[in-house]
């Protein structure tokens, strides 16, 4: 019996995933969305352009009110206003949002960058391939890991 169309279906009746995308390339943005659209499960992604941003969507601050927890964040370290590695901090030192896996997805392949974003408690690392085809299948194997693989908190 082949089992990928139960899958198929189980996965596409679950509830959409929300995450939280912190970037201020727009070009990688739009990347990212299309990665996730080409994916098996539904997902639902919030972006944030800037440290601060990020931070208030956590906190639920201002506008962000009424805005639905994410089950992931993916995080840029080289973003305006605060910094990655600054958001990071805060979120892992929040007894309530440490729970919420942290990858940081940059173009920084920095050593310094690496060792500080896994003593912050980063989840997992991951330097942005250029090429696009790349790109999206990086996207790709996230979801697969994370989203099918992996028990996320609730």
């Amino acid at each position: 019996m082949d089992i990928e169309p139960l899958k198929t279906i189980i996965i596409m009746n679950l509830k959409p995933v929300h995450i939280l995308l912190v970037e201020d390339n727009e070009g990688d943005i739009v990347l990212t969305k299309d990665a996730f659209e080409e994916s098996k499960i539904q997902t639902k992604i919030s972006v944030s352009k800037n440290g601060r941003d990020a931070l208030d969507f956590l906190f639920k601050r201002g506008v962000f009110a009424a805005v639905e927890r994410p089950d992931l964040i993916l995080l840029d370290i080289n973003i305006p206003v605060f910094s990655g590695h600054e958001v990071l901090k805060v979120i892992k030192e929040d007894p309530d949002l440490r729970r919420i896996p942290v990858i940081i997805l940059t173009t920084s392949s920095n050593t310094k960058d690496i060792n500080l974003a896994y003593e912050n408690h980063s989840n997992s690392y991951i330097t942005k391939p250029i090429d696009m085809d790349e790109f999206i299948k990086a996207m790709l194997k996230i979801e697969e890991f994370w989203f099918q693989l992996v028990k996320l908190p609730v």
